[in-house]
């Protein structure tokens, strides 16, 4: 079985796949990627292959469905599936570019806990009856990353490339997977990656928002174990 690299999002690590992790690592090998490295996206990609198996399945959520989009424009014949979670093909409007500018200023002026607290976190999750412990998770793995790595993924994403071509050129069995209650990345998105990319499989998860592994682990795992068995 070929192993698996998860690519996790904007302030977050490994734990945001331990639901997954937990259950891909009694089969095969798995690895989640650092996305601390670097202030840009193409480098972000480069690190990640330099540490990653020669061949195996990628699996982006958020950020690091970004990462996993450049990643497959660089290096094709190296992913053997694709999986983009809660993502967003296109490029940084100009509105949104302002607002990260502020947040970047505020988190530097203000402090890390106060923003994602107040501005970023509530706006990921779905109403449910675990959405307090998934966001005292969220904001663990945000202090543990820092202020820094907040500044460095903000210039990332910021800056980042349309990256429709690439989808276009997708090849592989391709899982496109949103929850039904994403706010940040909207479900047009979603259709749009999934009608670019041919064969690819849609999955909405119902009662989750933008950290369906998280918020909906079970029925995100069941997902991703059929992409996985696609040939």
């Amino acid at each position: 079985m070929h192993p698996v690299v998860f690519l996790p999002g904007m302030m977050c690590d490994a734990r945001l796949f331990r639901h997954q992790v937990s259950v891909f690592s009694k089969e095969r090998a798995v690895q989640v990627g650092c996305l601390t490295g670097a202030d840009n996206i193409q480098q972000l990609a480069h690190n990640v292959l330099c540490t990653a198996p020669n061949e195996f399945a990628l699996a982006g959520l958020s950020m690091g469905g970004i990462v996993a989009m450049e990643i497959i424009r660089q290096a094709p014949e190296r992913v053997t599936h694709l999986a983009l979670m809660d993502t967003n093909p296109l490029p940084e409007p100009d509105d949104v570019r302002i607002t990260r500018a502020e947040q970047v200023i505020r988190v530097n002026a203000e402090g890390l806990e106060h923003v994602m607290r107040d501005e970023l976190k509530p706006n990921y999750l779905a109403d449910g009856p675990h959405h307090a412990e998934v966001l005292e998770l969220c904001m663990a793995m945000a202090i543990d990353l820092g202020a820094k790595t907040f500044t460095k993924q903000s210039h990332a994403i910021t800056n980042r490339h349309d990256q429709r071509t690439t989808l276009q050129q997708v090849e592989v069995p391709t899982l496109i997977l949103t929850g039904d209650c994403d706010r940040l990345c909207p479900m047009d998105r979603h259709t749009l990656m999934h009608n670019l990319i041919p064969d690819s499989t849609l999955v909405v998860i119902p009662n989750a928002g933008h950290l369906p592994t998280l918020e909906q682990p079970s029925l995100t795992t069941n997902a991703m174990q059929k992409w996985l068995q696609e040939a």
